[in-house]
């Protein structure tokens, strides 16, 4: 390609005025961007110019491999990534602390760059945590080493993030920037009360952290990733292994649960197993009717509009993700007749209301509005709220003998919280429960703080009018909501393809 020719400039000015008629302008200075994408002080918040060349590249060059890429985890980089870390957080292995690394940080940082460059780091094996599960089992967790997490931050954030961003599909949700979960469940109540949809698989992928094949995820990193350099420092996190009870034990499968690379290895993992074969599928018409997807993470809702498509779907599933060593979960995975007319054909066989399903940590439901027509209902899961009851009055258990003002200040600043995620439309009911439970367990412990007790009701509403937050519904339509965040997408093709 040639250069192109410098513009040609009027140096006469126009003849009725800058207002009438407009003159060429001056070309810019020859190598200097129009617009900077850093900072003209000297600060932490400067950007790093290379992701944004990172993310033109895949954009441009959708099928070719990135050789070049360690360069962008350097010094300020891995600085950031310190920055970032939360100073609270527990340590590994190392029983290193952020602010004992922080006491020497330029050298500190300036050592782990000349490693990590020179592929003499090593990582550090996590320190393997079991958290018990609602049904019994228990949730393996890492908590990986401090300078682990800082390359793995400046990693991912330099490096996997503005190549899979312009990958990832449109509706992959789970551990994505500018994403949340409340993002997915809108997608999920626009499809499910705007489309044709009338059955619903609801799956769940077992114990998808643990069994992820390593080796078909460096095949999948290949795809994009040239840079041997790179590859070789991802398989070290996943090779380090987990200590547990002061042994080592070599990790030959999974990812690093709990580890900051780990939810996008995840996101990647997926990506090519499930969601790029989900848009082939309805591409080439193997699935009649209408068909979406929401996925956050290992759970995922696909929406049918014929139960036969449904059913061929979930056969053809389990086929595909035991090709890729995945299973999924025998309970929890299920085929449901769901949509608006969903009510009035279980009727006309005699069957019961139409089934109910789980995600992200609220009940989906058939419901009627005001005027008889379908919509779709969202309440907090009734096992969820009678654990967090449960774990607020063991809370309260332990702030027993504390000031009583201190003790309704630090429950209203958790029931925020809580209300900021589950107070959706239609949730009201299940709030108002919750809100009674946790009254009578508060009043239950401070009666248990002495046999002369006499707290009285009125004085325990005047304090929860004190410190409680107000029961409103602090989420807007999901349908409304989706519309508006997506206009261009929801109108002529629909952002779920």
């Amino acid at each position: 390609m040639e250069k192109s020719d410098r513009g040609i400039v009027v140096k006469k000015a126009a003849n009725k005025g800058p207002t009438a008629e407009l003159s060429e302008r001056r070309p810019l200075p020859k190598g200097n961007p129009q617009d900077s994408t850093t900072h003209h002080a000297q600060k932490w918040a400067r950007v790093h110019q290379g992701i944004a060349r990172i993310r033109e590249f895949v954009k441009r060059n959708p099928k070719e491999k990135l050789t070049t890429l360690l360069h962008h985890i350097n010094v300020d980089s891995l600085k950031a990534a310190y920055l970032a870390l939360k100073r609270d957080a527990s340590p590994g292995v190392d029983g290193m602390t952020w602010k004992a690394y922080g006491a020497d940080l330029d050298h500190r940082i300036e050592d782990l760059c000349t490693r990590v460059h020179r592929g003499t780091f090593r990582a550090t094996p996590s320190r393997r945590v079991n958290i018990p599960k609602p049904d019994g089992g228990t949730r393996p967790l890492g908590i990986a080493a401090l300078e682990d997490k800082i390359v793995q931050t400046a990693m991912v954030r330099c490096i996997l993030e503005p190549i899979y961003e312009m990958e990832f599909c449109g509706f992959s949700y789970g551990f994505r920037p500018g994403r949340n979960a409340h993002d997915g469940l809108d997608a999920l109540a626009y499809v499910i009360e705007r489309r044709k949809v009338n059955y619903v698989v609801d799956a769940d992928i077992r114990k998808f952290f643990d069994e992820v094949d390593q080796e078909w995820l460096m095949r999948f990193l290949r795809h994009r990733i040239g840079d041997e350099r790179v590859l070789r420092l991802i398989m070290k996190f996943l090779k380090a292994g987990v200590m547990e009870d002061g042994s080592w034990r070599e990790s030959e499968q999974g990812t690093p649960q709990g580890a900051v690379i780990s939810p996008i290895l995840a996101n990647l993992y997926l990506h090519y197993v499930l969601d790029l074969w989900f848009k082939s599928q309805r591409k080439s018409q193997n699935i009649g009717g209408e068909s979406y997807m929401v996925r956050y993470a290992d759970d995922f809702v696909v929406c049918f509009q014929y139960k036969e498509a449904a059913e061929r779907f979930l056969r053809d599933l389990r086929k595909r993700l035991e090709k890729f060593g995945l299973r999924l979960h025998p309970v929890k995975t299920r085929l449901i007749e769901f949509g608006r007319f969903a009510e009035g054909d279980r009727k006309k066989r005699g069957d019961s209301s139409p089934k109910t399903f789980d995600f992200l940590g609220f009940t989906h439901y058939c419901r009627k509005t005001r005027k008889g027509r379908f919509g779709l209902g969202r309440k907090p899961i009734a096992k969820r709220m009678a654990r967090f009851v449960k774990r607020m009055y063991t809370k309260l258990r332990q702030r027993m003998h504390q000031p009583v003002h201190e003790t309704g200040k630090w429950l209203g600043q958790v029931l925020n919280g809580w209300l900021n995620y589950y107070a959706v439309p239609w949730s009201m009911q299940s709030l108002k429960r919750c809100y009674k439970r946790l009254t009578w367990v508060w009043m239950r412990v401070l009666r248990q703080r002495s046999q002369r007790d006499r707290t009285t009701w009125k004085q325990l509403d005047t304090l929860i009018e004190r410190y409680w937050p107000k029961l409103t519904i602090r989420h807007d339509w999901p349908a409304r909501r989706f519309t508006v965040m997506h206009a261009n997408a929801t109108q002529g093709r629909s952002r779920m393809r």
